[in-house]
């Protein structure tokens, strides 16, 4: 009885960072639901590459995500990537339950798919680990900083299975984007001579 009692005021602390860590996550993405849309700019590194720019914008299960030579319409129903380079578009159905964790879905991810772990708080800054449970995840772990003041994503790293780092970090948040829904879908006439690949 003894051991048991031990046992379990050695894992009160262990529970209650992990109850922190879910509060935290859950306070950042109830701050971000709230904004109804907003828009970022952020910057990206992969494994020590050059840092390229980006911008992301979002509305319920809807975004447009711009990076270095690549972008992607979500209207909710249909993802369009166009690829600046070739002058081509992909169409594919939206899958809500890809697992993802695109610039856009940082602020939306299922939060059931992961075990979390507070790692610090310092700075100002919440760092939260997270692990996915799925044994068919392709990613081994989500790193992301959070501002304990106001619950806004400064940063988050990702890491694949194979070790490989990719790192984003927000340089500017506008909580106010106020974009219509036709944002969202890509429009060809905007886009002359591109070439559509109908993957659905």
């Amino acid at each position: 009885m003894k051991k048991l009692i031990v046992l379990i005021l050695l894992s009160m602390p262990v529970w209650g960072q992990v109850n922190k860590a879910i509060s935290i996550i859950d306070g950042m993405q109830k701050k971000y639901k709230g904004m109804g849309s907003f828009s970022a700019n952020f910057s990206y590194q992969t494994d020590g590459g050059n840092a390229l720019t980006g911008s992301i914008t979002v509305k319920g299960t809807k975004f447009r995500l711009k990076t270095a030579g690549q972008e992607i319409f979500n209207n909710g129903k249909e993802v369009a990537t166009y690829i600046k380079e070739i002058n081509e578009v992909n169409l594919s159905d939206f899958d809500p339950a890809d697992g993802d964790l695109n610039p856009a879905k940082i602020y939306t991810f299922d939060k059931k798919g992961y075990k979390f772990t507070l790692v610090s708080e310092a700075g100002g800054v919440a760092t939260v680990e997270m692990a996915p449970t799925g044994k068919s995840a392709q990613v081994k772990s989500v790193t992301i900083k959070i501002n304990s003041s106001d619950l806004t994503v400064k940063s988050w790293i990702i890491v694949n299975k194979t070790g490989k780092k990719q790192s984003f970090s927000v340089t500017k948040l506008n909580p106010k984007a106020g974009v219509d829904d036709a944002y969202f879908t890509f429009n060809k006439k905007s886009f002359p001579g591109v070439e559509v690949n109908d993957l659905r």
